[in-house]
């Protein structure tokens, strides 16, 4: 099995979904006690939000970079950003190291393309819905992206921020979000991209007005493909 390197606490909530769905996937690949072989950091997710709200970019890059680093160092076979908003800087973090950053962007991108989804609704931080890096990946994957319209945009970036990365799941604020995928269904949405980690916190993919893919979860099973590749045909072998 090969050791999966998380760069987690962004926020720690949605770390802690990553941890528990990796190794339910393992136990149930593999059977009895089983479970995976996992490095993570947890970073302090106030200093990431300080340099988010201040657009250092760069900064954040060289800090998330590090901690791939000595990741790889302690052994890690591959990295994770468990979270989506710092993907704007998984290129410079794939930089610093030698081995694989699985990445959210493309694994949720082949996801939609294999159930046939094309012209998702993105729910996710501000950062996520406007600085185009997102969008764009997405576009050269064959996805085209919609977002809510600024207030909506404004209310997800709210909930993520005010509630669930604060350990507060509210009712009201899922009726919300419920609403706006509504709207976006009325406007030809297709299906809606759960894209910030903490967003399965408070809606449930399978229980949506349009198709739901968990960020979240797509990743996590991502990682647990790439950590036991092998693995099970020897298990199977046996």
């Amino acid at each position: 099995m090969r050791t999966i390197g998380l760069i987690g606490g962004m926020s720690f909530e949605s770390s802690a979904v990553y941890y528990r769905l990796i190794n339910e996937a393992v136990r149930a690949r593999l059977g009895g006690l089983s479970s995976a072989d996992v490095l993570m950091h947890s970073v302090n997710f106030e200093d990431i939000v300080t340099m988010q709200k201040a657009g250092r970019w760069d900064d954040a890059a060289r800090r998330l970079g590090d901690v791939a680093v000595g990741l790889e160092k302690a052994g890690a076979a591959c990295a994770l950003i468990c979270t989506n908003t710092m993907h704007l800087v998984a290129d410079a973090v794939q930089q610093r190291i030698g081995v694989p950053l699985i990445h959210i962007i493309d694994e949720t991108a082949t996801a939609l393309k294999n159930a046939g989804a094309r012209r998702p609704l993105l729910l996710a931080t501000r950062y996520t819905m406007e600085h185009g890096f997102y969008a764009d990946r997405m576009k050269q994957l064959g996805i085209e992206v919609m977002v809510p319209d600024a207030e909506g945009r404004t209310l997800v970036h709210d909930v993520i921020f005010n509630e669930l990365c604060a350990g507060q799941v509210l009712d009201s604020s899922r009726d919300k979000l419920l609403a706006l995928i509504e709207d976006a269904r009325a406007q030809g949405a297709d299906s809606v991209i759960l894209g910030c980690t903490e967003i399965c916190l408070i809606l449930d993919p399978e229980n949506l007005p349009l198709p739901g893919f968990d960020s979240t979860a797509i990743h996590a099973e991502a990682a647990v493909e790439f950590a036991l590749e092998g693995v099970e045909l020897q298990t199977r072998a046996a």
